[in-house]
């Protein structure tokens, strides 16, 4: 068997990293592509002159293919205007005239979704509540216990020196974290960590085991303060199940957005269970640098609704509470819906956390008011931070608008490679489509790659194509129990047809994985920025 392998250099803005192939017939390393991120907006006359330049570097530095974003033609509510397409066009001949490859990325149904998710945000993957508790009041229901879970999150209370009350783990108390009566949020205290460096492992945290619901919705909320925190973005939540396991679930795990120094600011954090009662919380910084940080008036509160998704295969159900009565949305009670879900601030982008949305009763309503339902439904979650979001990898709608996508693209850019974004998918198989008798997630995802090869065949027949390893790969992310996909995602290589490229960056066990592609038949581009 011939093998081909590329090397790819990936580019980071306008700071450079490596790419490369070879083949008895050909040059080795024949193929020496700069993988662009963030990309460049060719709405902007100045940012298109960038890109220009980062060709005419390219063909210096002897590399010759580029690879280039795609996702101001995936909203069709806004496309671009006729700016683009001239920057675009620019950009083209430009790349042409230097012997340029420019090599569009489509395709994405990767944690990142979002611009795939732009048409329609209910297309986002969806995990289950099952039988959460609603009470009826005033002819709306709500979830009907919504205490405070962490009452002592005020920080108000020190029995120890320096060591909160209520929590079962502070790190460091008196060396790392203090009582604090002079600054705080509210109250007469706050709790202060500083001193990161003092420790061994460098961290600065509170810790609480929990007894929550298996299948529900919780919401974090903590009011932080920082001044000069060298590594803000090493501050955290983490939810984490499976607890009595020597590798612990995170069922959320996401940097929050704290800058180094910022006055007190609420800050949320969004998570399902899933088959979990015991539940670790940690909240704080994990080795955060030099600086201060304050925790005042932390709160955790069972919610229900918060990106609420209305789509095919995330049905909501509504019974009575033992059960035996099964409402109807539209003769019980109102579309259950909140209209900005996955459009705060532009389409395809999710609040962390907004107002629940309550089930409102109609008027000839069979549900009576103080009475308790169950009510089941499937929401989306940012789990990762970032604000990046996964779609789901069945529903039709999504390939329609990936095909519709995929049409555009060829007409502007006339490529002769198309590079599938399908990496890092941490959230999937959950919803009724994925969540099928018998079918793996890893199935799932095989099936979903299918699909965007054939759609790729057929609108541009001759094109190569090119995908990321790691969720093909059972030395990297096709594995069992990857984040928070359902199951295994083994079996996902099988969706990956011959002769597809694969990218691999797969930097922690490379000799085995390359040989994991090679023995399938796989030319192979390395990544060599990891």
């Amino acid at each position: 068997m011939q093998r081909t392998i590329a090397i790819t250099l990936f580019l980071m803005l306008l700071q450079g990293a490596a790419v490369a192939a070879e083949s008895p017939e050909a040059e080795r390393f024949a193929r020496r592509w700069v993988y662009s991120n963030p990309g460049f907006d060719l709405r902007k006359d100045d940012q298109t002159e960038r890109l220009l330049e980062l060709i005419a570097r390219a063909k210096q530095a002897g590399y010759n293919g580029i690879t280039v974003r795609t996702n101001r033609l995936i909203n069709f509510d806004y496309l671009p205007p006729a700016v683009y397409y001239r920057n675009a066009e620019r950009v083209r001949m430009a790349a042409e005239a230097a012997g340029i490859e420019l090599i569009p990325l489509v395709m994405r149904l990767n944690g990142y979704a979002n611009g795939t998710l732009a048409n329609n945000p209910n297309l986002a993957e969806g995990m289950p509540v099952r039988d959460c508790v609603f009470k009826v009041q005033a002819g709306q229901a709500t979830v009907a216990e919504s205490q405070n879970l962490l009452p002592f999150g005020d920080f108000e209370t020190f029995s120890t020196p320096d060591r909160a009350d209520g929590w079962d783990f502070v790190d460091g108390p008196g060396t790392v974290s203090f009582e604090d009566r002079e600054v705080r949020h509210s109250g007469a205290a706050s709790l202060r960590m500083e001193n990161f460096a003092s420790t061994a492992h460098g961290n600065g945290r509170v810790f609480k085991k929990l007894k929550l619901k298996p299948w529900h919705q919780y919401h974090v909320k903590v009011w932080i303060k920082t001044q000069n925190v060298k590594s803000p973005g090493m501050i955290w939540v983490r939810a984490q199940g499976d607890v009595t396991q020597q590798k612990r679930l995170n069922l959320h795990r996401a940097s929050w957005d704290v800058q180094p120094t910022q006055d007190w600011k609420l800050h949320h954090a969004v998570f399902n269970t899933l088959h979990n009662g015991d539940i670790w919380l940690y909240v704080g910084g994990w080795q955060p640098g030099s600086g201060k940080m304050w925790l005042d008036d932390f709160s955790l509160q069972e919610v229900a609704g918060i990106n609420l998704l209305r789509r095919e295969g995330c049905p909501v159900r509504v019974t009575s509470e033992d059960g035996s009565v099964e409402y109807e949305e539209g003769t019980d009670f109102q579309q259950w819906e909140y209209p900005q879900m996955g459009r705060v601030r532009w389409p395809g982008h999710y609040a962390v956390a907004h107002p629940q949305p309550p089930i409102v009763l109609t008027e000839k309503s069979r549900i009576r008011d103080s009475q308790q339902l169950k009510v089941s439904f499937y929401h989306a979650v940012n789990h990762f931070g970032g604000g990046g979001m996964q779609a789901c990898l069945t529903h039709d709608e999504v390939f329609d608008g990936l095909e519709r996508h995929l049409k555009l693209v060829k007409k502007v850019w006339q490529p002769r490679t198309y590079f599938m974004i399908q990496d890092e998918i941490r959230l999937a198989g959950w919803c009724e489509l994925c969540n099928r008798p018998g079918v793996t997630t890893g199935q799932v995802l095989a099936e979903c790659t299918h699909r965007c090869t054939d759609i790729i065949r057929r609108v541009d027949p001759k094109a190569e194509i090119v995908n990321w390893s790691d969720m093909f790969d059972p030395n990297h992310n096709a594995v069992d129990n990857y984040w928070l996909n359902r199951g295994t995602m083994k079996g996902s290589w099988e969706g990956v047809d011959k002769d597809v490229t694969i990218s691999n960056w797969n930097r922690g066990r490379m000799v085995p994985s390359l040989k994991f592609f090679s023995d399938r038949g796989h030319r192979q581009i390395l990544a060599t920025y990891y």
